[in-house]
């Protein structure tokens, strides 16, 4: 009998992605609503507390929304593939980008997509994860350093694979069965 998974889909992804973990997991999707972590907090622990996965398969934004909102949820292992790990920095170089000061964002309150709430959210629930977590980066992620990645995996006691030539998405074939072999060294 194979373990019992649970797969959260990055921004713009769907649980349907859950599909390709099959072969090594009997896997659900989660089809999340959420856009923010304090809506992740509603939404997420419900889920889990209705399905018994043992573990934890996550996209991107997907791993940080479950880093926040499921860190006292008990599973054997996570799988994270390109987690955002710091969203901090990452507001903080898209607030650079656009030429976006912090007490122009604390005034206006939202310009573009940045959101005052949100950043002061993020600085108040950093992420206290202690699940045994294997993350998969590609070396050429361009929302996540791959310092960033290194710090927080050494922080808290993770596996770093880096693939080579890899994007913050793995999609293309070659990057599908680079992240299946990844998985089959941990099962």
């Amino acid at each position: 009998m194979k373990n019992l998974a649970v797969y959260i889909h990055g921004k713009g992804g769907t649980a349907a992605e859950a599909e390709h973990y099959a072969p090594f997991f009997d896997v659900t999707g989660f089809d999340y609503k959420s856009e923010t972590p304090w809506e992740a907090a509603e939404e997420f622990p419900p889920f889990f507390n209705s399905h018994c996965a043992k573990i934890l398969i996550a996209n991107s934004i997907g791993a940080y929304f479950a880093m926040t909102a499921l860190a006292d949820k008990k599973f054997d292992a996570a799988f994270f593939i390109s987690p955002v790990v710091d969203m901090e920095k990452l507001i903080l170089n898209m607030m650079r980008q656009s030429n976006v000061t912090e007490a122009e964002l604390r005034e206006r309150q939202e310009i573009g997509n940045l959101s005052w709430k949100y950043l002061s959210w993020v600085r108040a629930n950093p992420i206290r994860w202690q699940v045994p977590t294997h993350i998969l980066y590609g070396e050429n992620d361009a929302l996540t350093s791959r310092a960033t990645i290194e710090n927080f995996a050494e922080k808290i006691g993770a596996t770093l694979t880096v693939m080579a030539g890899g994007e913050h998405w793995f999609h293309t074939p070659e990057q599908m069965a680079f992240l299946d072999k990844w998985l089959e060294e941990f099962l």
